[in-house]
C-alpha cells in the first residue's frame, strides 16, 4: 500500500475512534489560584501563576517530594493508601492499585515488579493484559488508578475531566499528585512488599506522569514511556483528544503563556535534569507515526532533547496512531515493545 495512503487511512481511523467518546465536556477556563495559592488574591494570576510554576520546576524534588505514609492497606490484590496531596473531590483522594503477582519461574524474579500507569480516562481493564504478560515472565505489576478514574471519580463525574482541564490550577494539581501517588506506589514495592528491581511503564498521559517520577525516584531502575511528547501544553492545544479542553480556554491565555504555567509537569526540560546527574538508567520512548492525539513532531522533539544529552535512550516508532496502538494488530506490536524492553533491563 502506497504511503500516502495507509497515512490517509490511518488518519482516517485516529479520528474516528476519537469520536466515539460524545460525553467530553467542555469545562470553563479557570485560573485555578485558589488550588495552588489559597490565601494569594489581588494580583495579576498571570504573574501569581508564573512564579508558581518557575518555582515548581526549579524546586521539582520538592514539589513531587512523597512524604511519609503510613496508611497502606493491602489484602492480597487491591492497594489502598490516603493520597499525599489533597484535592476538593473526597473521593479521589484515596489512591489504589491493583496487583498481579507473577507466575514464579525462578527464585529472583519475585524481587522484579513493574508499576504500569494506564492512559487518560482508562477503565479498569485497561492494561491488564499487559500486567498478566509480565506475569508470565515472573515479574510482578502493580497497576496503578490515576486521579479521578474509575473508583476515585466522583459519582457526578462521566470522565476523568478534573486530570486535564482548562483550570490550569487544578490540572497542576492534578498531575502532581498522579505523580505523588505513582511514587507512592514505589515506596510500596520497595519497602513493603520487597522488590528491589522495579521499572515503570506508562501510556499517554501515564507515560508522561512515569516519566516525572522516573526524573524524581532513583528506586525506578528502568522505564518505557509510551507515547511522548516534549511539553504538556502543546499535546493539550493541538491534540485532537484534548479538542474539547483547548475550546474551554478560548482566548483568555496563550499556548506559550500555558506551556509556561504547565512547566513542572512537561518532560522536555526534565531531560537537562537527568543529565546533570549523569544518570545511566535505561529507558525507552514509544512514539506512532500517525499519531493526532501527540503529534509526532513533538514525539521528535522530545526524543532529540533527550538524545542530545547523552542519556541511555532507546526509541520505538510505532506504524500506526495513538488509538490504533491499542488495536490487532498494533496492540501485540506494542505491548511486546514494551515488555521485551522491560525484561531485558529489570
Amino acid at each position: 500500500m502506497p504511503i500516502n495512503l495507509f497515512a490517509r487511512l490511518m488518519r482516517e481511523r485516529e479520528i474516528k475512534l476519537a469520536r466515539r467518546d460524545t460525553n467530553r465536556r467542555i469545562l470553563p477556563f479557570d485560573w485555578g489560584l485558589p488550588l495552588l495559592a489559597p490565601h494569594v488574591n489581588g494580583d495579576d494570576p498571570r504573574h501569581i501563576l508564573r512564579a508558581i510554576a518557575l518555582e515548581a520546576f526549579q524546586k521539582s524534588d520538592q514539589f513531587f517530594a512523597l512524604p511519609p505514609i503510613d496508611d497502606f492497606r493491602f489484602d492480597g490484590e487491591t492497594l489502598l493508601w490516603t493520597s499525599a496531596i489533597t484535592t476538593p473531590e473526597r473521593e479521589n483522594n484515596t489512591a489504589r492499585a491493583r496487583f498481579f503477582a507473577p507466575h514464579r519461574k525462578r527464585e529472583d524474579d519475585t524481587k522484579r515488579a513493574v508499576l504500569v500507569l494506564p492512559q487518560w480516562n482508562a477503565d479498569e481493564h485497561s492494561h491488564v493484559e499487559l500486567c498478566r504478560l509480565l506475569n508470565r515472565f515472573g515479574v510482578a505489576a502493580l497497576r496503578l488508578t490515576l486521579p479521578y478514574h474509575e473508583a476515585r471519580r466522583p459519582s457526578w463525574m462521566e470522565r476523568a475531566d478534573y486530570l486535564v482541564s482548562a483550570n490550569i490550577g487544578r490540572t497542576l494539581l492534578s498531575m502532581r499528585q498522579a505523580v505523588v501517588d505513582a511514587r507512592a506506589a514505589v515506596h510500596w514495592l520497595s519497602e513493603h512488599a520487597g522488590f528491589d528491581q522495579i521499572g515503570i511503564v506508562g501510556s499517554s498521559v501515564g507515560s508522561c506522569t512515569a516519566f516525572l517520577a522516573f526524573v524524581h525516584d532513583e528506586r525506578i531502575k528502568t522505564g518505557v514511556f509510551n507515547h511522548v511528547s516534549s511539553y504538556f501544553a502543546d499535546v493539550v492545544w493541538r491534540g485532537i483528544s484534548t479538542a474539547h479542553v483547548r475550546t474551554g480556554f478560548a482566548d483568555e491565555v496563550s499556548l506559550e503563556e500555558l506551556r509556561v504555567y504547565w512547566l513542572p509537569i512537561s518532560p522536555l526540560p526534565y531531560a537537562a535534569r537527568l543529565a546533570k546527574r549523569r544518570d545511566r538508567r535505561p529507558f525507552r520512548f514509544i512514539a506512532a507515526r500517525y499519531d493526532l492525539t501527540f503529534p509526532p513532531d513533538l514525539s521528535q522533539q522530545m526524543i532529540a532533547e533527550t538524545l542530545r544529552h547523552g542519556l541511555r535512550l532507546d526509541v520505538a516508532w510505532l506504524p500506526c496512531g495513538h488509538y490504533t496502538s491499542g488495536e490487532r494488530p498494533w496492540k501485540y506490536l506494542d505491548g511486546w515493545k514494551i515488555a521485551s524492553f522491560l525484561l531485558r533491563n529489570l
